[in-house]
């Protein structure tokens, strides 16, 4: 594919503001799957901070085992980190790896934004999403491979978008290369786990929420209206409903778990 090891290693160290992780690159064209891949070569002993990117998978996976489509052109990426958290708080690796990512595409100009729980969004669109996957041992998780696919110039579905083609419509080109894109994804992964390590889940929390496209969006519970107005930290969504009796109106917070019910996407008339 003709990656450009070199401009990619300069752009890390030129954006680099943390160095929890110690990025070590391994490129492919294509493999079955970026987080199979990295658990191999962790399963051969390789450590924390360790990097598998391809630009197509053959066997792409997503949340809760569905497939992902990873056609060539798109930015494949997994990264091994070692978080210690315990195991009720996986979920902390995704909405850090989703704000971290989506601030640094903010950053360059790219509004991306985030649809709960794991998906990076433009224009209402899915730009990409995240999967992490752990290992756990006694209730602690001892390793965790996060996954990050990134549509860059490969087709998508009337629900998605990719960069290029956004690109093109915009009085410049903030990503200029797909190195460049990779770097703001592996930079944006080391800055969101740096947060949650360092500072702590609430504040990696409010900086999540001020990326979050669905606040304030009105659902369907259980046959019941509702208001989207947080996220736990454990990345359930908290959702105010109106539960209506003969006296009063009450409106209890519920939390509804990824995975059960789906947010939904406009389609492009592009």
């Amino acid at each position: 594919m003709g990656f450009d090891l070199q401009y990619l290693s300069a752009a890390l160290k030129a954006g680099r503001q943390y160095s929890c992780l110690p990025f070590s690159l391994h490129i492919f064209d294509s493999v079955a799957s970026t987080n199979q891949t990295l658990w191999t070569l962790l399963n051969q002993g390789a450590q924390p901070g360790c990097v598998v990117i391809a630009t197509q998978q053959t066997a792409g996976r997503g949340q809760w085992g569905r497939q992902w489509i990873s056609a060539t052109g798109g930015l494949y990426v997994s990264v091994a980190v070692n978080p210690k958290l315990e195991a009720t708080d996986s979920y902390q690796l995704t909405l850090a790896s989703a704000w971290g990512i989506a601030a640094q595409l903010q950053n360059c100009g790219v509004n991306v934004g985030i649809k709960w729980p794991n998906d990076l969004v433009l224009n209402g669109r899915k730009l990409g999403g995240i999967l992490t996957e752990t290992k756990v041992n006694q209730g602690k998780i001892t390793q965790a491979v996060i996954g990050v696919g990134i549509n860059w110039a490969n087709p998508v579905p009337e629900t998605g978008i990719n960069l290029e083609c956004w690109q093109a419509s915009q009085p410049s080109k903030p990503i200029s290369c797909l190195e460049m894109l990779t770097s703001k994804v592996l930079l944006g992964i080391e800055s969101g786990i740096e947060c949650l390590c360092e500072e702590g889940v609430n504040i990696l929390l409010s900086h999540y929420l001020d990326l979050l496209t669905n606040m304030g969006d009105r659902i369907q519970v259980n046959n019941l209206a509702g208001t989207i107005v947080g996220v736990t930290p454990q990345g359930n969504l908290r959702v105010n409903l109106e539960a209506y009796n003969t006296k009063e109106i009450i409106t209890p917070e519920i939390y509804i778990e990824p995975g059960t019910i789906s947010l939904g996407y406009q389609k492009s008339s592009v």
